[in-house]
């Protein structure tokens, strides 16, 4: 039996995709590439946008007109948030939430059976609710690994619908994450990559801490280089700030949540600090880790309700003046079940995207300024996917695309190099030689 994955949305999106087709794995399928002919579909959605939804349910029909006779599954936050929209996609035969996945090899082959012509079997967030144990053994065309700390979120920002779709925090325990770690060091895996729906919440529930987490981590031997996922800036106390500094493996590359520049916005969403609270937890990284080596990244949304020109303008001010190495920048998306859906003041398509323009502009000509400032300096690479026998693609430790020719190495392999030239893509480095 052959089963395929369609995945939408974030990296803990793309993590539990691999789990759940290394679960099918184990149940005697094989997994084949997204388009490929096969017996299951499995769509893993997103539902932050209605433009998600809408992706989700056109793959579904497209899948069940080419291959009538396979079994179609929606699964992921689209039923979870919206369960009675989900449940009414005909084209799906097992509509399935953000939980209980461990289950679904099972709820697939009754419908392949016979014994169940279609199932629904969406099973709603509850409070003491555990984290679901997804372990990944291997990532396809990955050198680095992702491992999946933590789940929900407690967070009631008024454009996101995330909280609806995947429930209150839950935190894995520090053995089950310590085991995985060593079991993927054992694999080969040099760096990973610590992913989570509100990663500074680990622990939240169960007594401990991201730090202490983070500091365990570190003492696993093979684990090289140890990577963040999204961090929310009012959950960095200095002593979380103090403990990760001291941490050698730890990346100096924090993709620190913004959302505006603009303070008034930011109460508007209901995020809980301003943008001078924001500079200051970026400043104490920048202390901590010295400022020649971190890396800041972000997320913006423009043209949020209410965001007037001189708003919008105050915020590219103040993303400009962070000196981000890059920014993802996203025109608000108006989404049912969030109170910003009926926030007065909503800005137009045409002007919210027009301001998405003028911001990525902005911050690109930061990013190519900062990224070209690093050119003479030495920095680890870890080398991912070959581009030929002897030049490979790579990340800085700091978290900077690079190319670099490399004779002799592998994907997988941590070499310094010198950074070179940027052609406002990647960087092009030369190994160190001795």
């Amino acid at each position: 039996m052959r089963v395929s994955f369609y995945t939408l949305g974030c990296k803990v999106n793309q993590n539990e995709s691999g789990a759940m087709a290394q679960l099918f794995e184990a149940n005697g399928y094989t997994v084949v590439p997204a388009g490929e002919e096969a017996d299951v579909y499995i769509v893993n959605s997103c539902t932050v946008t209605n433009f998600g939804d809408q992706k989700s349910r056109k793959w579904l029909r497209r899948a069940k007109r080419e291959n009538p006779g396979a079994v179609t599954v929606l699964t992921g936050c689209y039923p979870q948030a919206f369960p009675h929209e989900a449940a009414a996609v005909q084209e799906a035969d097992v509509v399935t939430g953000s939980g209980s996945r461990r289950i679904l090899p099972g709820l697939v082959q009754k419908v392949l059976n016979g014994e169940e012509e279609r199932i629904v079997d969406i099973r709603p967030h509850h409070k003491g609710e555990q984290f679901e144990e997804l372990p990944i053994e291997r990532f396809a065309e990955h050198t680095r690994a992702f491992v999946k700390v933590e789940d929900g979120c407690n967070r009631q920002c008024a454009y996101c619908v995330i909280p609806r779709a995947r429930g209150p925090v839950r935190s894995r325990s520090e053995a089950s994450v310590l085991n995985e770690l060593t079991h993927l060091a054992a694999a080969g895996y040099k760096e990973v990559v610590l992913s989570a729906i509100s990663l500074p919440s680990y622990g939240m529930d169960t007594g401990t801490c991201l730090a202490d987490l983070l500091e365990k981590a570190s003492q696993v031997p093979g684990i090289e280089r140890i990577r963040l996922g999204s961090l929310d800036p009012d959950k960095l106390t200095d002593q979380d700030i103090a403990r990760m500094a001291a941490l050698p493996k730890l990346c100096p590359q924090f993709h620190l949540s913004l959302q505006s520049g603009c303070s008034k916005t930011l109460r508007s969403m209901r995020r809980p600090y301003t943008t001078d609270q924001y500079a200051q937890v970026a400043a104490k990284l920048r202390s901590a880790f010295g400022e020649a080596n971190v890396s800041l990244t972000t997320d913006v949304i423009v043209g949020f309700p209410g965001e007037t020109e001189a708003d919008f303008l105050e915020s590219m001010a103040f993303v400009k003046s962070q000196r981000f190495l890059k920014v993802h920048v996203f025109p608000y998306s108006r989404r049912a079940g969030t109170p910003a859906y009926d926030f007065p003041d909503q800005i137009l398509e045409h002007e919210k995207e027009a301001r998405s323009r003028r911001m990525t502009e902005a911050v690109e000509e930061v990013r190519a300024q900062v990224a070209a400032g690093m050119a003479g300096r030495q920095a680890e690479v870890l080398l991912e996917t070959p581009l030929s026998a002897n030049t490979f693609t790579g990340y800085t430790k700091q978290y900077l695309p690079v190319v670099v020719c490399a004779p002799g190495h592998i994907s997988g392999d941590i070499l310094p190099v010198t950074l070179g030239n940027w052609d406002g893509q990647r960087c092009h480095a030369e190994p160190v030689t001795e």
